[in-house]
């Protein structure tokens, strides 16, 4: 099992409007943790490939600023499971599996929008 403990700080740009009065760090925003600490050990990256896919994720509990989280992954049979907590608390949890094919280590590339221009596929903004 590989651990990573995660400050969320205060001043996190993703509880700007992300509600007003009652901060929340955004489903996506720990998913993106999530696929750091899983891009950055080349073994857990090899199970999955440099874009694997979200097979499965559960927001259980909200995680609010100034939050000390515990990010844990482990391969499973189908891909990687992992679970974020705030103490014994479960913030998320969740698996992430190979994209459809086979797994790569090129991250993907923007290419044609079916609708014209081309797709950034890290942001999801279109190009012109």
């Amino acid at each position: 099992m590989h651990r990573v403990e995660l400050h969320i700080a205060m001043d996190h740009p993703a509880f700007v409007g992300h509600f007003p009065g009652q901060p929340l760090l955004p489903g996506v925003s720990l998913l993106a943790e999530v696929l750091e600490v899983v891009l950055d050990d080349p073994v857990l990256t090899a199970l999955v490939g440099a874009a694997p896919r979200i097979a499965a994720a559960k927001f259980h509990a909200p995680v609010r600023p100034g939050a000390q989280l515990v990010i844990q992954v482990e391969p499973g049979p189908r891909g990687i499971r992992f679970e974020v907590k705030e103490g014994e608390r479960i913030a998320a949890s969740g698996q992430l599996e190979a994209a459809r094919g086979r797994p790569s280590a090129e991250p993907p590339q923007a290419g044609p929008h079916p609708l014209g221009g081309s797709t950034d596929v890290f942001s999801g903004r279109g190009a012109p």
